[in-house]
């Protein structure tokens, strides 16, 4: 199939979105995929890729929930990939060489050919990684909750890959969560700023329970995630999100442990320093509106202060 006969299709399929007849986009859609192009819904409109050797799922409710089912495993690592394959590679191969913890990562759309990384590294080592991938991009909440569902692993833990292991920082995650009503313990935690009516957070000093866990490096009790309905689903964007999951978490009951001293290193955050600064701003500040709403004023739910 040449392009021009993909751009054609896709074009009939905008016409069948902007119509509603979402019968009709889904069949040419199917169409444009077995012709060997995948499209994917921008802003402008859409775009046309060439199919890779990959399945590649519309959206993330292809992935299938398996919330019902029993734990098939005590724990995996769970990584949202949307780009900077570099940093993915660092990542992974960090996990490789220190932890024998299964790797499940979730492709959003082979930004830079992120999802082309992750593919080769399933290919390579079937035994440790697998993988997802969608036909564009998803909501951090989107993401992260199809993950939840479609993993049944005890505990999951989230990683950004931005963060690196340099040892096993994850085993001692899993002892923290073996404590009764702990349902989440991280690298970096955070305490609300109550001098300030919760306007601000300030990182928790030392280790121990705090009010919130940061998502460079989290593990969570599935069940209690689940329990929830995992993120908020409004999160589109992960800053303040995981801050919002947190305090959610706590107000079902669950304690949250900062775990300071693992051996991990962050390197350049690009989810923060490389995005959209307005994009950025815009969804992080509804995130922070949405905690302020629900829990401010609720100090029966924070870490016991000294």
């Amino acid at each position: 199939m040449t392009k021009p006969e993909a751009q054609a299709l896709a074009e009939q399929r905008a016409a069948a979105r902007a119509a509603r007849d979402f019968a009709e986009s889904d069949r040419l859609r199917d169409a444009i995929a077995d012709l060997g192009w995948l499209v994917a819904d921008t802003p402008e409109g859409f775009a046309l890729a060439p199919k890779p050797a990959y399945d590649v799922l519309a959206s993330p409710s292809g992935l299938p929930d398996r919330s019902a089912d029993p734990a098939g495993r005590p724990a995996s690592v769970q990584l949202v990939v949307d780009g900077w394959p570099e940093d993915l590679r660092r990542c992974i191969d960090a996990l490789l060489a220190h932890t024998d913890f299964p790797i499940v990562g979730l492709d959003l759309g082979n930004v830079d050919g992120a999802g082309d990384v992750l593919h080769d590294y399933a290919a390579a080592r079937p035994d440790r990684v697998e993988e997802w991938h969608l036909s564009g991009s998803a909501g951090w909440a989107q993401a992260r909750t199809a993950l939840a569902k479609a993993d049944p692993s005890d505990v999951l833990i989230w990683l950004e890959t931005s963060t690196v292991i340099d040892g096993d920082a994850l085993t001692p995650l899993l002892d923290v969560l073996a404590s009764d009503d702990v349902v989440g313990a991280g690298w970096r935690g955070v305490d609300v700023v109550l001098e300030d009516d919760w306007r601000s957070f300030v990182d928790h000093y030392g280790a121990g329970e705090c009010d919130a866990l940061l998502g460079y490096l989290a593990a969570w009790d599935r069940t209690a995630l689940l329990a929830i309905g995992g993120p908020h689903p409004k999160a589109r964007f992960y800053r303040n999100a995981d801050m919002e999951l947190s305090l959610m978490l706590r107000e079902n009951g669950g304690r949250l442990i900062a775990v300071p001293d693992l051996p991990c290193h962050q390197e350049r955050h690009r989810g923060y320093h490389d995005s959209d600064p307005d994009y950025r701003d815009k969804e992080s500040r509804k995130t922070y509106d949405r905690i302020l709403q629900r829990f401010r004023g609720k100090t029966q739910i924070l870490a016991p202060r000294a």
